[in-house]
């Protein structure tokens, strides 16, 4: 038996997608179940319907990572004979525990709309709107001479001291400790009730908001003292910049219809819908997974040729064609590019648990 809890597979999703990533109007994370429970093993879905949860259950799996939100609008009643109610009645009979990543997961780096980006081999890409700026903090922490290289390995792996392209940054100044310890104290160094010096270094730190407690916890493992001196100070700079959607650049230019193909190539689908003209130049790429039609004008303003993106409505289709924005739909359906991509994360940080992918398509609609 796995010793993995449900809590800990939350927790690694939440590190590559973290829920503040999410908008306030999403329903992400634990929807149906438990936190504090052994783990059996992670079914990865798109969506969560009767047949996925069927497939759980012959799979003997405890928990289903989804990216949709089964529970997306509040229930007024559980009726087991409904379509819903029966999934919950299966969830709740099986113990099968529900988990959603939405939002923060097309937000986040390598999620969902990086995925798609990569698929089409998007170069340059950054996000075509940003939704959040990471905040920065300075730690400052202060070490004796002997111990300096062990806190900061122990903190750069942790993630700290990373600026750009560089990562085990550190400014460090050469200085005097003293303390005294007192009664009921266990001093590394010195005995209680007698001032001691001792040669230290002071050691300062980028870190990033979402891995600060990491850092501040790996610092205080790897530190010799029995009470470490530190201090947490906010920046004015600006961190990673972090978004809805994305846009980035083709390699080289081509034309929308050779775009098209490459489209359902890449999405591994059959049919497109799209406005805008087979033979017009494209290269410049908005994408965004999920339906995208509120943001036609940030792709425009972007400097867009053709925006990516499903479920877009027939006046939105027109204002584009107007606006000379060619647009491709390729449906919501390719979002179930995250499936692969979550079960490969999660294997690897859990490489004794069984995480498999859905293999249920949950796309509802089909083409005559």
């Amino acid at each position: 038996m796995s010793n993995v809890t449900h809590r800990m597979i939350f927790q690694a999703m939440e590190r590559w997608a973290p829920a503040h990533f999410a908008y306030d109007w999403d329903p992400i994370g634990l929807q149906v179940g438990a936190y504090d429970v052994q783990t059996t093993g992670v079914l990865v879905t798109l969506d969560v319907n009767e047949a996925v949860i069927q497939e759980a259950t012959k799979k003997d799996v405890n928990v289903i990572i989804a990216h949709h939100p089964f529970l997306f609008k509040p229930l007024q009643s559980i009726q087991f004979d409904s379509p819903k109610g029966k999934c919950l009645h299966l969830l709740f009979r099986h113990e099968i525990t529900v988990y959603a990543s939405h939002t923060n997961l097309d937000i986040a780096e390598g999620g969902v709309n990086d995925l798609l980006a990569n698929a089409l081999q998007l170069e340059d890409v950054q996000p075509l709107v940003t939704t959040h700026t990471e905040k920065l903090y300075k730690v400052i922490v202060f070490t004796p001479v002997d111990y300096v290289q062990q806190v900061i390995d122990a903190m750069s792996e942790s993630g700290a001291g990373h600026i750009g392209n560089y990562s085990y940054c550190t400014f460090q100044t050469a200085g005097k400790g003293t303390f005294k310890p007192l009664e009921g104290s266990n001093p590394f160094i010195g005995t209680e009730h007698t001032i001691e010096s001792v040669d230290e270094i002071k050691v300062e730190m980028i870190v990033q908001e979402t891995i600060l407690q990491r850092v501040i916890h790996a610092m205080n493992d790897a530190h010799p003292y029995e009470e470490v001196a530190y201090d947490i100070i906010p920046l004015a700079n600006d961190g990673k910049s972090f978004g809805i959607g994305r846009i980035g650049t083709l390699k080289d230019a081509t034309t929308l219809g050779r775009l098209i193909e490459h489209v359902k190539a890449a999405f591994a689908i059959d049919h497109v819908r799209y406005v805008g003209q087979h033979e017009q130049t494209v290269r410049r790429v908005a994408l965004l997974g999920g339906s995208g039609e509120k943001y036609i004008n940030a792709a425009k303003r972007a400097g867009a040729d053709v925006f990516i993106t499903g479920d877009i409505t027939f006046h939105h289709a027109q204002d584009a064609r107007e606006d000379q924005l060619a647009l491709i739909d390729p449906g919501h359906y390719k979002e179930k590019i995250m499936k692969q991509a979550t079960t490969k994360y999660l294997q690897k940080q859990f490489p004794s648990l069984q995480i498999v992918t859905s293999e249920v398509n949950t796309d509802p609609f089909k083409f005559a």
